[in-house]
């Protein structure tokens, strides 16, 4: 048997609704003492008094124990006849509110069980002293369907509060995925942001670098040389500015990011991207295999990337003043590769997050990155790159 009954402090209201059932079953008491066996009505006696005080003082324990109450509540129903009293449900008033709050904080078997049992020793109570007529045969039905019905309404009301608890706890579960949803999407748009403030950073940063110290070594023996450095390296951290501005400005941003002012740089801004690289020493050969296709957004920004920060560690790293850039379009993948013959080593001053930034990005669009020490010297970063089924795949 399950006792649900709390048995922590209540507020004040709880205190005044429970004094005014009490107060209400005292007085059912007393109007059905009233009543005498022939169906008179006369002044209730002392026996009465001693049921309706012993059965209302336990009305208060019924929500911590409402086994016990309804016991105690049914004993006293049981002496009515014996008593010399006329059993009727106005005097078994405590009983039936007792039933009631049994059916709500019990296992609707066991409450069963015990309101069938109680109602069956009320009735037989009278039997055992009183001969029953059709008359006492119908107020004994009446006395038995009391209980019964508070049962009834206790078990609703046990099936309410239990279907609210359900409906509240899938409301927390909802609140909670709701929760956990935003903080994953949070996280996400951290490593994006992390990612492109990477790429942005290492390449431009690179670049000036670079140029600042072309400028510096021809400063007294080409002035010219160094002027032109200084100029490219001018315009360089200008373009690193504006791109830092636009990127950071995105976390700044309560509402729906307007549109951007030009679109993500793609395989389209790689002439111009190259030619960058170039600028600050680096020279760079494109090869292209196969007949390039448009790119979706996202998968054309991941390759743009990918190029860009393969070139960026080749400036910082490789040691060496060429690479080779190779694009392969097959039907179903482009693969992409950066060389260098350099003797430096990508990985001995670099913490690595230039590679995991590649593979995560390649990773992202359902592609797959290598990279590593070539045999006969320099370094290689290759990556496939699915495509999606061209228009006239696509068709049928």
């Amino acid at each position: 048997m399950t006792n649900t009954g709390g048995g922590g402090p209540r507020p004040p209201g709880t205190w005044l609704r429970e004094a005014a059932i009490t107060a209400t079953a005292f007085a059912l008491c007393l109007a059905g003492g009233v009543i005498r066996l022939d169906d008179t009505l006369s002044a209730p006696p002392a026996s009465t008094y001693l049921i309706a005080v012993v059965s209302c003082a336990v009305l208060p324990l019924r929500h911590r124990t409402p086994l016990g109450a309804m016991a105690i509540t049914t004993a006293c129903g049981m002496l009515v006849a014996p008593l010399g009293l006329l059993l009727t449900p106005l005097i078994v008033a405590p009983a039936v509110i007792t039933a009631y709050s049994l059916a709500v904080r019990t296992d609707r078997r066991a409450a069963s069980a015990v309101l069938l049992t109680c109602t069956a020793l009320l009735v037989a109570s009278t039997s055992l002293f009183v001969a029953i007529s059709w008359q006492d045969a119908s107020r004994m039905g009446a006395v038995a369907a009391f209980p019964l019905v508070a049962g009834v309404l206790g078990h609703s009301t046990q099936n309410r509060r239990a279907y609210l608890a359900a409906v509240e706890e899938r409301a927390q579960r909802a609140e909670h995925s709701r929760d956990s949803e935003a903080r994953r999407r949070v996280a996400e748009e951290r490593v994006r942001i992390a990612r492109e403030l990477h790429d942005l950073v290492a390449h431009q940063i690179t670049l000036a670098n670079a140029q600042a110290t072309v400028a510096a070594h021809f400063f007294d023996s080409r002035p010219e040389q160094s002027r032109k450095s200084l100029t490219e390296l001018v315009e360089t951290t200008s373009n690193a500015l504006d791109e830092l501005r636009a990127t950071v400005g995105l976390l700044r941003q309560s509402g729906d990011t307007a549109a951007p002012a030009e679109p993500a740089p793609g395989l389209a801004r790689l002439p111009t991207l190259l030619e960058s690289f170039r600028r600050a020493g680096l020279e760079v050969s494109v090869h292209q295999d196969g007949t390039p296709r448009p790119l979706p957004p996202g998968l054309d920004l991941t390759a743009y990337r990918i190029v860009q920060e393969a070139l960026t560690n080749v400036t910082k790293h490789a040691g060496t003043g060429s690479a080779r850039v190779r694009l392969a379009w097959n039907r179903d993948r482009v693969t992409i590769t950066v060389a260098d013959d350099g003797a430096g080593d990508t990985t001995s001053t670099d913490p690595g997050y230039g590679l995991i930034g590649m593979r995560e990005r390649a990773t992202a669009v359902g592609g797959h990155l290598s990279a590593g020490r070539r045999p006969e010297g320099g370094f290689l970063v290759s990556t496939q790159l699915p495509l999606p089924p061209a228009r006239s795949e696509a068709a049928p």
